[in-house]
């Protein structure tokens, strides 16, 4: 079995340690109010753009997400909370010392001996959920499943769901499609990018991902036989039959959206073995982007004391 195979299989008790940290991380996370920004990169932006859909939709707090090297240097946060499986991805780091002083930061990682340790103010360490694949998988929703726990929202259903995703046959007919679209709405829009993202990886598949209600704005006119569009969470009226009609599959989302996220992980690894790919290796890709000095320009930052 490949790394990420084995990573992808122990999704569900990686969540249920992840969700029980939840009671005790209270000083280490956003507290109702407080104005927050999540960053990260790749995968780990996904993760905080859902993050912050489900903070901000609670009611707990205006919540921001970016890509850790969009971050905008003029704005100001009570709490900036940066995602980084590794520790040492050079624009997380970069963003860490660069807001120092100005806002209280948390960072999330699965090692707590990279750089990341004193780059943040908190950390928060999920090391038994730490991969040895490129591919993130468990790191990523175990993190997620983390923040949810925070928020109030996990239950034991999403680990039951998780478990079936691991156990039931794939769609009828998915593995045979050479384009993928996944869709979302609200929180699972970043599940959504996060599917076609595990796919570009490990399958070197064609895929595109959209908020539901704009797939109709141009993106439905490539669907045809041979495409499958995969929804995360319920679906827009009238949008199933839709696809139907174009002679593309349409795949229904029917578990909790993180489990339906790990039967995404499946397609993607499923579609690795068809094609004769090893998703350890990745083309083009590294576990963690570390830039040589210079090869980015640091943002100017606002003076904290201002």
């Amino acid at each position: 079995m490949s790394f990420v195979e084995t990573e992808l299989a122990d999704q569900p008790e990686s969540w249920t340690r992840a969700a029980a940290l939840a009671d005790g991380l209270k000083e280490e996370l956003p507290a109702p109010g407080e104005r927050t920004a999540v960053v990260g990169c790749g995968t780990s932006y996904f993760m905080a753009r859902a993050y912050a859909a489900l903070r901000e939709g609670a009611g707990l707090g205006e919540t921001d997400a970016f890509a850790a090297s969009e971050f905008p240097a003029g704005r100001r946060y009570d709490r900036i909370v940066a995602l980084t499986r590794s520790g040492t991805t050079t624009e997380v780091l970069r963003l860490l010392a660069g807001v120092r002083g100005s806002a209280r930061t948390t960072a999330i990682t699965a090692d707590p001996r990279t750089p990341v340790r004193t780059a943040a103010d908190d950390l928060i360490v999920l090391d038994f959920a730490d991969e040895r694949s490129v591919v993130q998988t468990r790191f990523a929703t175990s993190a997620l499943t983390l923040l949810r726990a925070h928020l109030g929202l996990h239950t034991d259903a999403a680990v039951a769901d998780a478990r079936t995703a691991l156990a039931e046959p794939l769609p009828v007919g998915v593995v045979d499609c050479t384009q993928f679209t996944f869709l979302g709405r609200g929180w699972t829009v970043g599940l959504a990018e996060e599917g076609a993202l595990k796919m570009r990886e490990a399958a070197l598949a064609w895929t595109e991902a959209y908020p539901a209600m704009e797939y109709r704005h141009g993106p439905i006119s490539i669907t045809t036989a041979g495409t499958a569009t995969w929804i995360i969470g319920p679906a827009p009226d009238g949008l199933a039959e839709q696809v139907a009609a174009t002679g593309g599959l349409w795949v229904a989302g029917r578990l909790d959206p993180l489990a339906e996220l790990v039967r995404i992980q499946r397609l993607a690894l499923a579609l690795a073995d068809l094609r004769g790919l090893d998703p350890d290796r990745p083309r083009h890709l590294t576990r963690s982007v570390i830039l040589p000095s210079g090869q980015t320009t640091p943002p100017t930052w606002p003076d904290p004391s201002e």
